[in-house]
């Protein structure tokens, strides 16, 4: 950028270069870094008796009271310009020479700099954003033709690791402590990564400002033996005074001499601790928990080595996910796929359809995959798109266009992953949609980008995209059969292999979803109905969940393995999956807890067991088994 500037500068006519950039590339950077090579002498012969200065338009427009008061301030300007030569004036902002000083019948400092930069008189280098060269310099086509379009790139990680290595003394000249290497590593590699609205190398020296500042101020903060030391002279200093008001001169003597001797070893101790002040230095954890604090993503997720937890990724989704082990492992394959790398750069981290009857894990999945790769279930985003039935319901994802009532507020889809671009966003029964949101879908899913109702893109490249859908679950279940055979066996009694379950339920999803967003999805996921197995070991968990709640009670819960056959049995319905289950431990265990608990039989510290009785189950306070309470609707 710097070569073309000075390529432009040194042309006869309309030698007026105009940095325009987005904001934090370095617009500004580059005028100084031109500055500084002229005073060394590094630029061509013509260029090396000029000076470059910059001009301050608020100055000029400050205080002009009366009309004819800035234009006056301009051409004395222009004229002391012409009067010294070789001067190249630096406009920061050149977008507020456009009206600037304009008033009724005023003329602003656009109009009266243009003859001057026509004829050549002044050299003037501006800056600018593209956005606001767009809105202002473009409009007035004579002004834009005298300026030469200087674009300025984000510049890689490579480059804005050697800048911030360029800026390093002067921070820790500033915070008084060291940078190491792995810090601004680690602040270029995290702000590329997890800070997606903002441009390095801006993002990456505020981060590693912030991490410097962070350490630097719990360095500051005096330790707690330090504090206390304080106290106890603060209070000797007190009992004295109030020793010499009441006259007792020996006991203020005394307090006086404890006193000196705190204040010495105070003194003492502060001297020991400011002299392990000069060493320490800011290191990448540093740099992470800054991090953390921008965007809300734990700690954890960040230092972690992100191999080790891909690696086990299915042993994490499993600690909450029963049964499903194909779709968890297609999961985990698809997401590594995408961390790794191999994935299209302009895509999600993953776009997943789960599909399969209710009650199964689908939802529940998606929590999964939140929690293991985001840290926290705050980073699902979850919409149901039985809201979304009507056409016009589009408008609630990306926002109103402008004129329409609320149209400032943003949609709740863009809103949402622009300010948390590291999530998963759940799209629950696609099929209910409007299929104008499949549209929205097919660029989200193609380019990792939507664009609101106010032109800004939400980015999607770090999301995960999951979508469920119950179309196809006849197929799985009995009661989609035909003449009573179940779906899962063909009519001679054989059971279906999951490759010919899987195309059934296809075949129907073609029907309902068009070739394009078909074409879209990494991966489709059948999944199987749950067996009594699988409801047992969720039984297993949604009891420790009551558990959970009771122990806030102080009340322990224990449970017998007859009493999970029981509840398997009771909430086994291959049709309605786990949710059975969960009423069944609502009736049978936690409304006869309650009970229990209302009466005063079970009290703080009391554990209540869980047990067989015949065919239903029954709760009883383990220290009295006499006092046995049935369970209802058996």
């Amino acid at each position: 950028e710097i070569k073309r500037v000075i390529q432009i500068l040194s042309r006869r006519q309309k030698n007026n270069p105009a940095l325009i950039g987005e904001p934090g590339v370095g617009k500004t950077a580059v005028a100084e870094g031109l500055a500084r090579m002229m005073a060394a002498g590094e630029v061509p012969e013509e260029l090396q008796r000029k000076r470059l200065i910059s001009l301050d338009l608020s100055a000029m427009v400050a205080g002009t009271k009366y009309r004819g008061e800035f234009e006056e301030r301009v051409k004395n300007v222009l004229s002391e310009v012409r009067r010294v030569g070789d001067v190249i004036l630096f406009i920061d902002e050149l977008h507020n020479i456009v009206g600037a000083g304009s008033a009724e019948g005023a003329i602003d400092a656009a109009n009266i700099i243009k003859p001057a930069l026509g004829r050549g008189e002044i050299q003037v280098i501006g800056a600018t954003t593209t956005e606001e060269y767009r809105k202002y310099i473009e409009k007035d086509a004579a002004l834009e033709r005298r300026f030469q379009p200087v674009l300025v790139g984000e510049p890689d990680q490579e480059t804005a690791q050697a800048i911030l290595f360029g800026l390093r003394d002067r921070y820790e000249a500033h915070h008084r402590i060291t940078i190491s290497d792995g810090a601004i590593t680690a602040a270029v590699a995290l702000s590329s990564r997890y800070i997606g609205d903002r441009r390095l190398p801006d993002k990456a020296i505020d981060l590693m400002d912030e991490a410097a500042a962070r350490v630097r101020l719990d360095r500051l903060a005096a330790p707690p033996d330090l504090r206390a030391l304080e106290n106890k002279v603060a209070r000797a200093r007190g009992e004295k005074e109030e020793a010499i008001r009441s006259q007792d001169f020996e006991k203020a003597a005394m307090l006086r001499d404890a006193e000196e001797d705190f204040r010495r070893e105070l003194d003492q101790q502060k001297a020991l601790w400011r002299a392990g002040q000069n060493t320490g230095a800011v290191t990448a954890e540093d740099v992470a928990a800054v991090v953390s604090g921008w965007t809300g993503i734990p700690v954890t997720t960040l230092t972690q080595a992100e191999s080790d937890r891909l690696l086990k990724l299915e042993e994490d989704l499993h600690r909450r996910v029963v049964g499903q082990e194909e779709a968890v492992r297609a999961v985990a394959r698809a997401v590594r796929r995408g961390r790794v790398g191999l994935k299209e750069p302009e895509r999600p981290t993953g776009c997943f359809l789960f599909l399969g009857p209710t009650g199964v894990g689908k939802t529940e999945l998606s929590r999964a995959l939140a929690g293991a790769l985001f840290g926290s279930e705050e980073a699902l985003f979850r919409f149901d798109m039985s809201e979304y039935m009507e056409k016009h319901a589009i408008s609630r994802l990306i926002g109103s266009p402008p004129g329409y009532v609320g149209h400032e507020e943003g949609g709740q889809l863009t809103e949402k992953v622009r300010r948390r671009p590291y999530c998963v966003v759940l799209f629950d029964e696609i099929e209910k949609a409007h299929p104008d949101v499949w549209g929205i879908l097919l660029q989200i899913m193609e380019d990792g980008v939507v664009t609101d109702a106010q032109g800004r893109k939400a980015d999607f490249r770090n999301a995960v995209v999951v979508l469920t859908s119950n179309v196809g679950a006849a197929r799985i279940t009995a009661k989609g059969s035909k003449l009573g055979f179940s779906a899962a066996e063909h009519r001679d009694g054989e059971t279906r292999t999951p490759e010919e379950l899987r195309s059934a339920v296809m075949e129907d999803l073609k029907k309902v979803f068009r070739p394009e967003f078909l074409n879209r999805l990494d991966e489709t996921i059948v999944f199987t109905q749950l067996g009594r197995s699988e409801i047992k070991a969720i039984a297993r968990r949604l009891l420790s969940q009551v558990g959970e709640r009771l122990k806030v009670l102080g009340v322990t819960l224990t449970w017998t393995d007859g009493a999970l056959d029981v509840l398997a049995r009771l909430g086994f319905d291959p049709d309605y999956g786990a949710r059975p289950l969960r009423r069944a431990i609502r009736t049978r265990v936690e409304d006869p807890a309650a009970e229990l608990l209302l009466s005063g039989k079970v009290g703080q510290g009391d554990t209540l067991v869980v047990d067989q009785a015949g065919k239903s189950l029954t709760l009883y306070r383990q220290e009295a088994e006499k006092e046995k309470q049935p369970c209802e609707n058996n």
